[in-house]
């Protein structure tokens, strides 16, 4: 069975990630390709609110809680006592697609772009530390960056990029 590609935006909190993501989601998709996403986000988000039903069932004990509609649906589990799964086991849950971009995940090992912006620069950069970190996404120039280095608007150039690396067709417009 054919495994879909990944491929990684990585970079420090306020480095652009999320809108570097909805980017190329934009371009990739407007390309034809059927793209879908993983975040990683901090322990304690919560994407239910109290008072929702939903909310009330999770409360009371249930491991999952499936929200479905006529537009959409939403599967929650809850971990309790269990770990973070692992990346592959998301991974695995996803219907069938074309591609998988991943935001955070900052020690996995797939293809990554680095996001930089020039206030998070103090933290400094991930990728001399990441061999996976194959191209830079910066808002800034970045002299001397032995990697490819992209606008961080630039999200065509980036989506071509990721296409070339993955050896996917870019698709008719």
């Amino acid at each position: 069975m054919k495994t879909t590609p990944v491929f990684g935006i990585t970079g420090w909190k306020n480095s652009g990630k999320t809108q570097l993501v909805s980017r190329l989601v934009a371009e990739l998709t407007r390309r034809g390709l059927r793209v879908s996403t993983v975040k990683h986000a901090h322990h304690n988000f919560d994407i239910d609110k109290p008072g929702a039903d939903s909310y009330r069932h999770r409360e009371a004990g249930a491991m999952e809680v499936a929200l479905v509609s006529g537009r959409r649906w939403a599967l929650m589990h809850e971990l309790r006592d269990e770990e973070e799964p692992p990346l592959e086991d998301i991974l695995a849950r996803l219907a069938p697609c074309d591609l998988v971009l991943i935001e955070g995940y900052k020690r996995e090992n797939h293809p990554k772009i680095e996001a930089r912006r020039l206030e998070t620069r103090d933290r400094g950069p991930l990728a001399p530390f990441d061999p996976n970190i194959l191209a830079i996404a910066a808002d800034h120039a970045l002299p001397g960056e032995p990697l490819p280095v992209f606008d961080l608007d630039d999200a065509p150039a980036m989506a071509d990029f990721i296409q070339v690396r993955l050896g996917l067709e870019r698709l008719p417009a």
